[in-house]
């Protein structure tokens, strides 16, 4: 993974909405949680302009990030965050500790490419559907891919790919299959434009139309 992801963070002790809202307000700082691993759940507040810009990048979603507290570096990860219903800046994070020796469950996005040139759409005319923009994986820390590749080049008219179908890196493991084959799921298909269909169905409501003028 080529992004290196730097957090500042401060211990807090005051708790509740109104502890909260003076952090946000006062400070412009985020307040958060840490918790996981054999340490115990640690109250904590990050910079809101810091954070920002980290959440513009979207690796930083499904990447370790390095977090420095009371002097100390910290790995960990977002597992959570909650933000403004209206303006969309975060308001709380939920970051989980992470050592080596500990599989992580994580949400990592999908990256469809080579769409234009897939064969179904190039030379047959079709389009791609996609059902899932990420998928949940289980992996060692140091494993953790930043986004998974789905290649559409090969992909035919009627052509589905299904979650068993993607080409995972080494140590990754997707959840979903680990449930069985019934939760083989299409990620991806390739079929007939919807538009044609929905062009036709225009054209023969207008003819029954004027079918219905004519008596």
């Amino acid at each position: 993974m080529s992004n290196e992801f730097l957090l500042n963070a401060e211990s807090r002790s005051d708790t509740g909405k109104g502890a909260s809202r003076r952090l946000r307000r006062l400070q412009e700082r985020v307040p958060g949680i840490l918790y996981g691993g054999e340490a115990e759940p640690q109250m904590i507040s990050v910079e809101l302009r810091e954070l920002k810009k980290a959440l513009e990048n979207e690796a930083f979603y499904s990447h370790i990030l390095t977090l420095k507290l009371d002097g100390a570096s910290v790995q960990a990860v977002l597992r959570d965050m909650q933000r403004h219903p209206a303006k969309g800046h975060p308001l709380h994070v939920d970051l989980l500790r992470v050592d080596k020796t500990h599989k992580i469950t994580m949400n990592v996005p999908l990256h469809f490419i080579n769409e234009e040139s897939s064969i179904g759409v190039k030379k047959q005319g079709g389009e791609i559907q996609h059902n899932f923009a990420e998928v949940e994986v289980s992996c060692l820390p140091q494993h953790l891919p930043e986004f998974i590749e789905v290649d559409m080049a090969n992909a035919e008219m009627d052509t589905v790919i299904h979650l068993s179908d993607l080409k995972l890196p080494k140590g990754v493991e997707l959840t979903q299959l680990a449930l069985g084959e019934d939760h083989d799921q299409p990620v991806a298909a390739v079929h007939q434009p919807k538009v044609r269909a929905s062009a036709d169905d225009d054209a023969d409501e207008a003819a029954g139309e004027e079918a219905s003028g004519e008596e």
